[in-house]
């Protein structure tokens, strides 16, 4: 059974998935509660009090890498929370109708390179062994710790070894997907004209983020009814009389190999499918883990744009699945029109693939963001789907997996060292070990592939957002609160993080437990791999 990567202890039980309609007839049942909902990256909570650091100094490093790398992809960089102050912009004044500014956090994104002192391997032995080989890890527990100036490995507990990886698996799908399309790329959502009179087809293209209005789960989403306002310019206020939705970008199978059984019910994930609204939520505001999702849910996307281009419900009813006239590139493969926002000539707009409107995603950068910050498995598959796209690979799981791992080879790294049947984690199949994700990490933030350094403005921060929000709250593990970047992993009997830590000193390391035969549950779990973190986070480990 899949776990949710932050707070609350799982699910008892399950809730339904539900036919496409909104009032439909399938197997909906009431959810029980959900896990505890981890609050969005966009809008943290203040976080608790910090221990005082002993360091200061010029946020650069990954800071300046991330910035220099999104601005020359033309992305604007969304800042959550305290994250002005890591870059070394001032915060804004309040006044008096605004709430009391939040206290600086710690440097999450500081200064590395030689000058700082290195820990040592037997330093860092001596503080990480018996945290290592607590009873609650299990038998097989495998660590790397890796110094990011020098790619030195510090510490190694069968580093080498290929771990279920649970959701760490996503630091993969970010550096593929980020290496192959770039921070910049949107995904388009199209609709043409169809083969048959008065038909229109939606096109998906991948994008899991597409939106039905202004109320969708993502932020800058495209929108189902900004699209419909361009079909109808585009046909001159005729009105269509038959919408057909083309998810055909995405083959089967819908459900990865090696998920729990549980997953199809479980609202975890959702059919992979090319199209969908709001990750296939059901209530697109419903963003905890363990969200109703629609069963079939490039339909329901269907459904809601005929709804939107304003047709009669009977219209609205049968929409079906069917395919764009021969010719039409598949929309996450085509470029877009030398003017996007031209329309074209009513005389011409109903001739078969003729395209009435496009939309498109936020770029890459921001869906990797989402995927990594609240650890969200339909963003994960569908930009798993566009690696294998940008390596003309088919979008299924295993095509996916193929490109990705390929990609890994690209990026010089350790492929040997992967097997992959996923995107998200969710797959029992996948194994990882921890030197390879270490290594993932050191490159994204060494600078030599700027495009990798988005990874760091998703990464959950220790104490402080994402699935890391209500972590490291022990008094033995608070010295990473605000330290510490990091990807959480979770299913049962698999507990696992990975990311990167500052020392005392001002050393930037990587680090990676995985855990994959662990005995107790949640709760019991996570502190210890919280200690380890915090561990890194206050050693000298000088000697």
């Amino acid at each position: 059974m899949p776990m949710p990567d932050g707070g609350g202890s799982g699910r008892a039980t399950v809730p339904a998935m539900r036919s496409p309609d909104d009032g439909g007839s399938g197997r909906a049942s009431v959810p029980p509660a959900p896990p505890a909902a981890e609050p969005p990256a966009s809008a943290p909570p203040p976080p608790p009090a910090r221990p005082a650091r002993r360091r200061a100094g010029l946020l650069v490093g990954l800071a300046a890498v991330l910035v220099l790398a999104l601005a020359a992809a033309g992305v604007v960089l969304v800042k959550p929370g305290p994250v002005a102050g890591w870059l070394g912009q001032a915060e804004p004044t309040p006044t008096a109708s605004t709430d009391p500014p939040e206290p600086a956090p710690g440097e999450v994104l500081a200064v590395f390179g030689t000058g700082a002192v290195t820990p040592t391997p037997d330093g860092l032995r001596a503080v990480l062994d018996p945290l290592v080989g607590v009873d609650v890890l299990g038998p097989s527990v495998h660590v790397a710790v890796v110094d990011v100036a020098t790619r030195e490995l510090l510490y190694g507990r069968d580093p080498q070894t290929p771990t279920v990886p649970a959701s760490t698996t996503k630091l993969i799908t970010a550096a593929t997907v980020l290496a192959t399309r770039g921070p910049a790329y949107r995904i388009p959502t199209r609709v043409v004209a169809g083969a048959a009179p008065g038909e229109v087809v939606l096109v998906g293209g991948g994008d899991p983020t597409l939106a039905i209005n202004a109320t969708g789960s993502y932020p800058g989403a495209g929108r189902l009814d900004q699209l419909a306002a361009q079909v109808k310019q585009a046909l001159g206020g005729v009105a269509p009389t038959r919408v057909t939705v083309d998810s055909s970008l995405f083959p089967k199978p819908l459900y990865g190999p090696g998920w729990d059984p549980d997953i199809p019910t479980g609202g975890f994930a959702s059919p992979i499918t090319a199209l969908m609204t709001d990750g296939a939520r059901i209530d697109p505001k419903d963003t905890v883990k363990g969200a109703t999702r629609y069963e079939n849910p490039d339909v329901a996307a269907g459904r809601a744009f005929a709804r939107a281009l304003g047709l009669p419900a009977a219209v609205v009813s049968a929409v079906t699945r069917g395919s764009a006239p021969a010719g039409t590139s598949p929309a996450g493969t085509s470029a877009p029109p030398a003017d996007a926002t031209a329309s074209p000539d009513t005389a011409t707009a109903t001739n078969p693939g003729t395209e009435l409107g496009r939309v498109e995603s936020p770029p890459m950068g921001r869906l990797v963001e989402f995927m990594l910050a609240d650890s969200d498995n339909v963003v994960a598959e569908a930009l798993a789907r566009q690696v294998a796209l940008a390596r003309n690979q088919p979008a299924s799981f295993d095509g996916a997996a193929a490109a990705m791992d390929a990609v890994v080879a690209e990026l010089k790294l350790a492929a040997d060292q992967s097997t992959l049947s996923d995107g998200s984690g969710l797959s029992r199949n996948n194994r990882i070990s921890p030197e390879l994700l270490t290594d993932v990490l050191a490159l994204a933030a060494d600078g030599t592939r700027p495009e990798l350094a988005g990874i760091f403005a998703g990464l959950p921060v220790a104490g402080w957002s994402g699935t890391l929000s209500e972590r490291f709250g022990n008094q033995t593990a608070s010295a990473a609160v605000g330290v510490v970047r990091a990807k959480t992993g979770t299913l049962t009997g698999v507990h696992a993080i990975a990311g990167v830590v500052t020392t005392t000193q001002g050393r930037l390391l990587a680090f990676a437990v995985l855990a994959d035969q662990v005995p107790v549950g949640l709760e019991q779990a996570q502190p210890p791999l919280d200690r380890i973190a915090a561990a890194l986070a206050t050693c000298g480990c000088g000697s």
